[in-house]
Parts: C-alpha cells; structure tokens; sequence
C-alpha cells in the first residue's frame, strides 16, 4: 500500500517534532502543514519541502491523516473538521477541554468511520512496554509527575497538562470500576491549580495515589506498581523498569533470583533498559499502521474521555480544596 497523505496541524514546540517523525516514517507521505501564523508555517514548509495550507479547509481532500498539535481550547473545531472530512486523526492530550466535545467527538468520528486516536504518549514509553508480557494486577500504584514551570502549559490546570498521563496509565492497568475520587491543590505561580494530588480508589480495592507539579526544581516522571506477585518501579524519564516479580514453586524465569528476606521465597529481578525507540515516533506509525491495517488505534477516544473525565472531577476536586484554604485564611 502506497505511504499514507499527512500533515500537521500547529507546528509549535511539540508540532515540530510530529512534522521530524512525519517527514521519516515510510507509512507517511508528508505533503504539507497549516498554523495560524504564517510565517511560522512557511518556515516550516520551506525546511521539509512541503506545502504551508493557506486555510485549514485546503487540508480536504489533500491529506488522508493528520497530527492534531493545537491547543486544547480548538482541538474540539479543528478535530470536527477534519472527522467531517473524512481525515484521520491523532489528537494531541487531553482530547477537549469537557465531556461534551469530547463525546461528539467521538459520534462524528463513529458515524464518519474515521480512526482517531488521542496522544497518551506514555503508553509507548518503553519502561511500560516492558510490562506487556506480564500479568499486571495492580493493588496499588504510585505515580510522581514533576516538572519545572513553562508558561507553555499554562493553558490548562496542571491536572490536564501533566496528571493526566498518569490518569491514563493508572486506568489502563487497573481493569476496575472507579468508585472513589480524593484531591486537593495548589494554586502558586498561575491561577490554576499548579501542584495537585489524588488518591483513586477501585471496585476491586485497588489504589492510586497521584501526584503532579509544575513548579518543581527537578524534573521527575517515575510510576510504582505494587501487586500480590510483584513490584514494578518504572522510571518513565529514563525509559526504563525495575521489575521484581514473586517466583513460584519450580519458576526459572529469567532475572537474578534474590531472596525475600528470612522467607523461603525468591523474587526475580530483571532490569529493563531503555530500547531506544523514540516515544513519538513509535506513536505515529502505531497509528498509521492501524489506519493502513485497518485495526483499532493505541488509545481510542473512549478511553482518552474516560482520563478526560476522572481530570475533570479530580480538578473540580482539587479547585474546591483551594477555595477553602482561601476562605480559611480570609477568616
């Protein structure tokens, strides 16, 4: 099958690199790219020899499949346009501001038979793809997702700009109803919450605890999974995983057998390096195969509005704990 037509939607600081993969994956023929600011887009155009789209509309019947780098405040108009002509989508996090475009979204996208994918780029990150082939049942899971300030992000809370990834993570691996959500925030250098906590409790009795922050001095991104047969500490900045998996009676699986303390019992440790697969690139090309293949897409709208939904509640959450401290200094 001949490489599928793409372009870019906003080449801004994360725009670009979807242009660098686009430009070089063999499934992608890029042919162009449209953003608000002409100069930019004609920048751009000029280095990878591609058409700037004068208008969004020119993208119609040009293109078969498209990165969607905008902000969120228009990715419910550009997305709209694009399902409605019939062009495949990769939407970048979170999906919408709210529920409601979020879910006609995900009708037009139905009715026009398109494939549209949102970009939790973590669920390529290769210290969780190091836990495919194990049986991952979670009863607890702890999530630290740290960054320094960048007024870039600013357009949402912090849960929808950093939280978020990890609220995608926590219910991909947790297959369980949520019935319980406990937040609080902090408002410090916007007026969003800029450092949030949440505790996410499950059916099954499975808990995450999740924390964000954008106005930390070190950057971390690390997701600890605890679980009756093992422990998993993924450090997603490094790409790589600690997996300490319980051994079973005659168990010669691979890894260093240590032993559990002044139990009868071994743990096998593996240590999972990074694979060197760039994250973005792997994203890109899992979603222009499932359209060449006709499959499913990495991560369906579904489930993006899922995360979307349980943000929302945790920012509502955590906007309310704000407002009580203030009411209780005003006191």
């Amino acid at each position: 099958m001949s490489p599928l037509r793409t372009a870019v939607v906003g080449v801004g600081a994360l725009g670009r690199h979807h242009l660098r993969w686009l430009s070089r994956l063999p499934e992608s023929q890029l042919v162009g790219l449209y953003d608000t600011d002409r100069s930019k887009a004609e920048r751009y155009a000029d280095e990878y020899k591609v058409q700037a789209f004068e208008k969004l509309d020119d993208l119609a019947g040009n293109v078969d499949a498209v990165s969607v780098v905008v902000p969120t405040t228009a990715h419910y108009e550009v997305g709209s346009f694009l399902i409605e002509n019939g062009i495949h989508c990769l939407i970048e996090k979170p999906i919408t501001p709210d529920l409601q475009e979020a879910s006609e979204l995900h009708d037009k996208a139905h009715k026009k038979g398109v494939k549209v994918t949102v970009g939790q780029i973590e669920r390529f990150n290769p210290a969780v793809l190091a836990l495919a082939d194990l049986d991952i049942r979670p009863s607890f899971i702890e999530a630290h997702r740290l960054a320094p300030f960048d007024p870039r992000g600013t357009d949402v809370a912090v849960v929808l700009d950093l939280m978020i990834h990890d609220i995608d993570l926590v219910l991909h691996l947790i297959k369980s109803e949520l019935v319980d959500i406990q937040a609080s925030a902090v408002a410090v250098v916007s007026d969003r919450a800029d450092i949030a906590n949440a505790r996410l409790t499950f059916a099954n009795g499975a808990v995450a605890n999740l924390t964000a922050s954008r106005i930390s001095l070190h950057a971390m991104r690390k997701l600890r999974i605890f679980q009756k047969s093992g422990y998993y500490s993924l450090d997603l900045a490094k790409k790589e995983a600690d997996l300490y998996r319980l051994a079973g009676p005659g168990d010669n699986g691979e890894g260093l057998r240590v032993p559990l303390g002044k139990s009868d019992q071994n743990l096998l440790y593996q240590k999972v390096a990074d694979s060197g697969k760039d994250m973005l690139g792997t994203e890109l090309q899992t979603f222009l195969n499932a359209i060449i293949d006709n499959k499913p897409v990495a991560v369906t709208l579904a489930e993006a509005t899922d995360a979307l939904k349980v943000a929302l509640d945790i920012q509502r959450i955590g906007l309310a704990s704000i407002e009580r401290m203030i009411a209780a200094e005003n006191a």
